[in-house]
């Protein structure tokens, strides 16, 4: 009896074709979350840097829009701080530059 078997490639493995597919897709989904807010500061985000995102960048990204909405937008407004436990360089950058952007409350 034969298996069909497919081989997964780790991300860094990705062809620019695969790479270019990723992007597509991950820029579809953060600017399509569901309310004008999510897609706005997310899709934004990911829109302007979407393009230069390595495999690995891509893979935290896909987490983070794994994320409930609720959460990720009371981190992205500064309402409640970042958990640590949940803090990765890429969610890090989305919340600096939603901070940086005056998306925030004022403090």
């Amino acid at each position: 009896m034969q298996h069909n078997s497919t081989t997964v490639l780790p991300p860094e493995h990705d062809s620019d074709e695969a790479l270019a597919s990723r992007r597509r897709r991950l820029l579809f989904r953060a600017s399509h979350r569901g309310t004008f807010e999510t897609d706005a500061l997310i899709g934004g985000f990911v829109e302007d840097n979407v393009s230069t995102m390595n495999a690995a960048e891509l893979a935290d990204m896909e987490a983070i829009l794994e994320i409930p909405d609720p959460d990720l937008t009371d981190w992205l407004f500064g309402r409640l701080p970042l958990p640590t436990e949940r803090e990765t360089p890429m969610l890090r950058r989305m919340v600096d530059a939603c901070l940086a952007k005056g998306v925030g409350i004022a403090g």
